[in-house]
């Protein structure tokens, strides 16, 4: 319990400002490349639900043309053919993400924890209220990713979400950690999201 509350919260810390200032420039390159490469922010910003539900804005780079339709990315039919050349890039080594770390500094997010998810998956908000999966910090990775992301049912993903939120520990985060590299290495679920994360898509709003 202490792990729960005090001691993750320090590690994301210890690890997320270290990175941010080492990454800040490669950061800036990245927007910029983005910004000279494709219409539109280099930012892409979501409402997600997070910890005890509550609503929070996500930071992602934009992979995605401003000509790509706002909808789920499960209701594409090539979903490749709006993602910039760049973005095909980002994308497949999970470079997208790591705006996030602003994320995690604000105490929005941890590394490891539940996907936040957008009110597009209200069936996996709904479960997680339910079964206690919201009473933690969403995460870049969790158990649920390293365990078929999208390819498993949204009953199944509430259920491993609700299992880290009871299981929270240094080993666990640890080994959840290890688990996501080598699924990025294996560039694992890159675009074939479902209903379980389809809240990913970042696409432009016209705003």
């Amino acid at each position: 319990m202490f792990y729960k509350k005090v001691v993750k919260r320090i590690l994301d810390l210890l690890i997320a400002i270290p990175m941010f200032l080492v990454l800040f420039i490669p950061l800036i390159f990245i927007g910029l490349i983005i910004k000279l490469t494709s219409k539109g922010p280099f930012l892409f910003k979501q409402e997600r639900y997070g910890r005890k539900s509550k609503p929070f804005t996500l930071y992602k780079f934009r992979s995605m043309t401003n000509k790509a339709p706002v909808k789920a990315n499960s209701e594409f039919d090539d979903i490749t053919s709006y993602v910039t050349p760049f973005g095909m890039f980002i994308r497949k080594t999970s470079i997208d993400e790591l705006p996030q770390l602003l994320n995690i500094i604000k105490g929005e997010m941890s590394f490891i924890g539940p996907r936040p998810l957008a009110e597009t998956d209200s069936k996996v908000l709904s479960l997680r209220k339910h079964n206690g999966a919201d009473q933690v910090l969403p995460g870049i990775s969790g158990l649920a990713q390293v365990n078929g992301r999208n390819n498993i049912s949204d009953e199944d993903k509430a259920a491993y979400d609700a299992k880290y939120a009871s299981r929270v520990s240094l080993r666990v985060d640890v080994l959840l950690t290890a688990e996501t590299f080598v699924s990025v290495l294996k560039r694992d679920g890159v675009f074939k999201e479902t209903s379980i994360d389809n809240s990913d898509n970042d696409v432009v709003r016209h705003d």
